[in-house]
């Protein structure tokens, strides 16, 4: 391709609206535009980024086994009514009513497709010889983004690779699951995207069940927890602490706690002030409710809570806080009082408020708390469990060595989905006794639009993008330094005709501009290796070959200009 026979608008001005390089960078080297906010065009040069990753993972995912297909984006709410996520995806899920003839019909535009695929195994499939069963699409995502950010990476409308495989036990989920996972692994491998698997939340079957493939990034809204000498990797919400039980006993003689006015502070941060005292000796209590039932979960003042963690605690299918009429009825006071002395509902203690040897807590009234409170003294519990996030510093739960927090995106997710939709959507099969059973599934997302994203914003330097070699939009940068000269558009052409025919592709830059202002855009768009034709080196027959990575050239011999573009290619 010709650049003056394509269209990549760069720009030489960082845009005001981009909040961190990969998206200042995908702005400026022509790869995307903005339409409004959580919507953009993919230009040429992006879009050819998103073909080439694209054909990495419909090659990767053929290659484990899995089969293309292509679902309907509009798809009719009446499913996700049947599944309870009408109302779990809330204000997320696009949905809206059209008129056909004398029918109001009422739609939503898919967020992701577990309904639509369930839906049509429940039509197609009737028998354990049919399965098991792995599809994938790659289709536009919908989710109605509250606070579309960053680019590319948290939009409206997104590209994604989605996969669900279908069978009859857990031992052919568990198949189709490593597959899937091997298989992303490959294909973030040739993308040249570094990543890391970290455990995540565990499906509905029980054990690991799910795993997120994160990039490690600066800018990066998640949190890997991770052991650089084990290994060991989650995210926070599913991070071990390696901390253990710690139940005190109760302590004979203690003096029962005082009672402090703090008028107006009802958060840690107002009380710690006014009381001159460390985050670290509160005791933080939380009403939540679980499954309809009040529960006080108590965090050490300096921590955060962790819903999935409490979840799992308490064996529940949903956990939310509680809202102001409860958590007054529960404790006796309004919103930042509640303490674990005299609260009216059962108690759930973090391991780490078993070693607090005299607590600040509320008091169950209105601007008072409690100071000297002793746990299992003052109020008692038979066990604790891990309630918080992870934090740097902690114990790996795998080795003696101490846990690290680094940012990541999220690029992948591998879930074991077992009956959830199944059951909901009568997907069912009949064994070989003639029962009917629920099909055991799993689902298995790639995020395709991020994975570019990701790539620019973990693989550029000061000049611009330095891409990887399998994913950037073209392998070559062909550059006359002097449009106007014969002999150097000759031998360019000569050069540009040989590498094309050679399967490389292949970008000249054949504008009538200076040289300086040819590099600069060459450095920002970032393709892997740059040729130079032109100048003294023409004169005396020599091509400069540079690696976008490197900071030095090589002076080659023109006729040995495809063959060492080529060897440097194989090199990868």
């Amino acid at each position: 391709m010709r650049w003056t026979q394509t269209f990549i608008p760069t720009l030489k001005e960082v845009p005001a609206e981009a909040e961190i390089p990969g998206h200042q960078l995908m702005l400026r080297s022509g790869m995307i535009r903005q339409l409004m906010a959580g919507a953009y065009t993919f230009m040429p040069l992006g879009y050819r980024s998103v073909r080439k990753v694209s054909q990495i993972v419909r090659e990767e995912m053929d290659r484990a086994g899995a089969i293309e297909l292509f679902m309907p984006a509009l798809q009719p709410i009446e499913l996700f009514e049947r599944t309870g996520r009408k109302d779990a995806f809330g204000n997320v899920l696009f949905n809206f009513e059209s008129r056909r003839g004398d029918r109001n019909l009422h739609f939503a535009l898919g967020p992701t497709h577990e309904e639509v695929i369930t839906d049509l195994i429940s039509r197609e499939i009737k028998t354990f010889r049919q399965l098991p069963l792995t599809l994938y699409q790659i289709q536009t995502k919908f989710r109605n983004e509250e606070r579309p950010r960053f680019g590319v990476l948290r939009t409206s409308e997104f590209l994604m690779k989605d996969a669900y495989s279908f069978g009859t036990s857990l031992e052919q989920l568990n198949e189709a699951y490593d597959a899937m996972y091997n298989a992303y692994c490959r294909i973030f491998e040739r993308c040249g995207l570094e990543y890391i698997p970290v455990e995540a939340e565990s499906g509905p079957i029980g054990g690991d069940a799910s795993h997120e493939f994160m990039a490690p990034a600066d800018n990066g809204e998640d949190f890997v927890v991770r052991c650089s000498s084990c290994g060991y990797a989650a995210n926070q919400e599913r991070a071990d602490t390696g901390r253990s039980a710690t139940v005190p006993p109760a302590q004979d003689g203690a003096a029962d706690p005082e009672k402090v006015d703090t008028p107006n502070a009802g958060s840690i941060e107002d009380v710690s002030a006014m009381l001159k005292a460390d985050p670290a000796t509160f005791i933080k209590t939380l009403i939540y409710m679980a499954d309809g039932k009040a529960v006080a979960v108590l965090i050490r003042g300096d921590h955060e809570a962790n819903e999935g963690k409490i979840r799992r605690a308490l064996d529940a299918a949903d956990v939310a806080l509680a809202d102001e009429a409860t958590i007054e009825r529960v404790t006796g006071a309004p919103v930042g009082f509640a303490g674990p002395v005299g609260v009216d509902c059962d108690i759930l203690v973090d391991h780490d408020i078993g070693a607090v040897s005299s607590a600040i807590t509320g008091a169950n009234e209105k601007d008072a708390h409690l100071t000297g409170v002793i746990p299992g003294t003052h109020f008692q519990f038979e066990q604790t469990h891990d309630l918080r996030n992870a934090d740097a510093g902690d114990k790996c739960p795998r080795c003696d060595d101490s846990l690290e927090i680094v940012h990541g995106i999220e690029v992948g997710h591998v879930f074991k989905l077992g009956t959830k939709y199944s059951e909901s959507l009568d997907a069912t099969y009949l064994d070989s006794d003639e029962k009917k059973n629920p099909i055991i599934m799993g689902c298995y997302g790639i995020g395709v639009t991020r994975v570019v994203a990701s790539i620019v914003e973990t693989c550029h330097d000061e000049g611009g993008i330095v891409w990887p070699m399998a994913v950037a939009p073209y392998t070559v940068e062909l550059i006359p330094l002097n449009v106007k000269d014969e002999e150097v558009m000759t031998v360019s052409n000569r050069v540009y005709d040989e590498l094309t025919a050679a399967g490389i592709d292949v970008l000249m830059d054949d504008r009538d501009q200076r040289p300086g202002f040819k590099f600069k855009d060459a450095d920002l768009i970032g393709l892997p290796i740059r040729v130079v034709i032109g100048g003294r080196g023409l004169k005396e027959g020599i091509a400069e070959v540079r690696r976008r990575s490197e900071s030095d050239a090589q002076k080659v011999p023109l006729v040995d200009t495809i063959r060492v573009v080529q060897e440097i290619i194989a090199a990868g």
